[in-house]
């Protein structure tokens, strides 16, 4: 990615391009087609956030888009719960309180918002769910301040799940890894797709390594930190408080 953080996409940027591009995103069977393994992703965080955490009574979802994670957490915890889903795109934030009080007799409320800037209490929520948003942080401060946050609003006993875009640490493994993601593009449109999404992804995002992430977890006081999966320059992983 040659796009340096100053030139990035600002939240209007990126806000716009979703609001646009719901659909793509309310497809529970298949995920976002441009992440590899997003179906497994999600089933693996959503099953470990059941199995790490009880009772769930509280979730925030970041990022929702158009509220996936949280039908996939629905169906595999078995339980109604209250729900915070929070969006930069209100289109978004629209499709997924709609597809969520389809299946979730608990409370449901939309935050059109942006994450870091929220007002969410301390020690709010059971279970947290952050997926293909994180990568949107920039600089080490902002990494730093986002996932300190992060902690402090999940309760005691709660956990954090994550998937998102991922970089690497060596050179030679990131061109190793974004070409074989490039292959997996291209198996999905041609080479036209592909490109469309490198612009994208070059502007936009400013993903970091998997291991920085685990190591910044830790440093801001999670109790246990898992790397469930992953594949190329995706993965899923998370924390317990």
């Amino acid at each position: 990615m040659s796009t340096p953080l100053h030139d990035k996409s600002t939240l209007d940027q990126i806000r716009d391009r979703f609001d646009h591009d719901v659909e793509r995103f309310s497809k529970l069977e298949t995920g976002q087609t441009a992440t590899q393994d997003a179906p497994l992703a999600m089933r693996l965080i959503t099953q470990a956030a059941v199995r790490s955490t009880n009772p769930i009574r509280r979730v925030l979802d970041i990022g929702c888009g158009a509220g996936n994670n949280t039908l996939k957490l629905r169906e595999v915890a078995g339980h109604d719960f209250q729900v915070d889903l929070l969006d930069l795109s209100l289109p978004m934030l629209q499709r997924a309180a709609e597809r969520v009080a389809a299946v979730n007799a608990g409370q449901i409320r939309t935050i059109h918002d942006d994450f870091r800037q929220a007002d969410l209490g301390q020690e709010t929520y059971d279970v947290i769910l952050a997926a293909a948003v994180l990568h949107h942080l920039r600089d080490d401060n902002d990494w730093s301040a986002a996932f300190k946050k992060l902690y402090a609003i999940t309760a005691p006993g709660g956990s954090l799940w994550i998937t998102d875009l991922v970089a690497h640490e060596s050179e030679p493994i990131q061109e190793m890894m974004w070409a074989g993601y490039g292959e997996y593009l291209s198996s999905l449109g041609g080479e036209a797709y592909r490109d469309k999404v490198f612009a994208y992804v070059d502007k936009e995002d400013s993903p970091r390594p998997v291991t920085y992430q685990l190591n910044l977890l830790r440093q801001v006081g999670f109790s246990t930190v898992e790397l469930l999966h992953k594949n190329g320059c995706f993965a899923a992983f998370g924390a317990v408080k």
